[in-house]
C-alpha cells in the first residue's frame, strides 16, 4: 500500500525522469521510517514548475511556494521547529535562476535543509525555454538559433558555496538515488541532492545521461578532489561528491532551544498583554 499517495491526477508526460524523483523519494521516506523517522516529521515545499507537482502528489505536510522560494520556505519551517526535517523541491530554472540568492545563502549559512534538484536543463511548464542548466547551443523558443551561453555548474556551485553535503543522482538509479536522498535527509546540515531529469518533450537527454552517468566507488577525500569530480565532462559522476560535518545555523543561532516546544503557555502570552496594556 502506498500510503504517500494522494487523490492528484498525475499530469507529468509519459516517461518524464519526475516520476523516478517521485519513486525515489517514496523510497526514502520509507528507509527514514525504518530507522525511526516519523513521516509527520517531514515537511515539503516546492516552487513553481513541473518539478513543484510532486508537492500535489506526496501525502506529507508542508506548504507550497513560489517561484525560486521553496529554499526560504522551508528553512521558516526549521527555525520554528528544529525537529522537523525539511525538504525543498526545486527545478534548475527555480533554484539557479529566480531562487539563486536563497540557495547560495542557505548553503553558505549550513542551514538545516535537504534541496533536491529536478534538474532537466529546461523550463519545461512553459515550452522548453533554455535554463540557467541549459547546455550551449540549446534550442528553444527563446533562443531558436541556440544558447550563446555556457551552463551553470550546480555542484560547483554549492562546493564554492560552503554546502557540507553535496550529491548528484539519475532516476534510472532508482534505488542509488532512493538512498541519496534519504542520506541527505538524515545529515545535519545544508544538503543538496542534484538528480539529473531527462524531460522527454523538451529536452530529452535519456540516451546521453545512460552514455556518460557512472557511481563513484569512494566519498572524496577532500575539497580538492571533489571539485575536480564536480567539474568533469568526459563522465557524470553519480554519489555524494562532497560531505563535512559543521554545526548548523539553527543551533549556532540559538542552541537547543525550540521556539514550538519551548514556547510561553498562552495564559502567561495573556497575562503579559494584559500588563503591557495596563502600562
Amino acid at each position: 500500500m502506498d500510503d504517500l499517495a494522494t487523490y492528484a491526477e498525475n499530469t507529468w508526460c509519459p516517461g518524464c525522469g519526475n516520476f523516478g524523483i517521485l519513486s525515489a523519494f517514496k523510497k526514502a521516506v520509507k528507509k527514514l521510517e525504518d530507522k525511526g523517522t516519523q513521516k509527520e516529521k517531514i515537511m515539503i515545499s516546492a516552487g513553481i514548475g513541473c518539478h513543484a507537482k510532486i508537492f500535489d502528489y506526496l501525502k506529507l505536510s508542508g506548504l507550497y511556494s513560489i517561484h525560486g522560494r521553496s529554499m526560504a520556505t522551508v528553512q521558516g519551517m526549521k527555525l520554528a521547529n528544529p525537529d522537523l526535517k525539511v525538504v525543498a523541491f526545486a527545478g534548475d530554472g527555480d533554484a539557479f535562476w529566480e531562487g539563486i540568492s536563497h540557495l547560495i545563502f542557505a548553503a553558505k549559512r549550513n542551514a538545516d535543509i535537504t534541496v533536491i534538484i529536478h534538474d532537466n536543463g529546461v523550463y519545461g511548464l512553459t515550452t522548453g525555454q533554455y535554463a540557467p542548466t541549459s547546455e550551449k547551443g540549446f534550442k528553444g523558443p527563446s533562443t531558436p538559433e541556440g544558447s550563446v551561453e555556457e551552463p551553470l555548474n550546480p555542484l560547483s556551485l554549492m562546493l564554492e558555496s560552503n554546502a557540507t553535503f553535496i550529491a548528484r543522482g539519475y532516476p534510472v538509479k532508482l534505488d542509488h538515488l532512493a538512498d541519496l536522498m534519504a542520506q541527505a535527509i538524515e545529515h545535519e546540515g545544508f544538503s543538496f541532492v542534484d538528480v539529473l531529469q531527462p524531460c522527454v518533450t523538451f529536452n530529452n537527454t535519456y540516451q546521453k545521461y545512460n552514455s556518460l552517468v557512472e557511481i563513484l566507488d569512494h566519498l572524496p577525500e577532500s575539497y580538492d578532489e571533489a571539485m575536480s569530480i564536480a567539474k568533469r565532462k568526459d563522465k557524470l559522476p553519480l554519489g555524494i561528491i562532497y560531505k563535512s560535518e559543521k554545526t548548523p545555523f539553527h543551533k549556532l543561532l540559538y542552541g537547543d532551544f525550540n521556539p514550538v516546544m519551548n514556547s510561553m503557555p498562552r495564559e502567561k502570552r495573556r497575562e503579559n498583554i494584559a500588563r503591557l496594556l495596563s502600562l
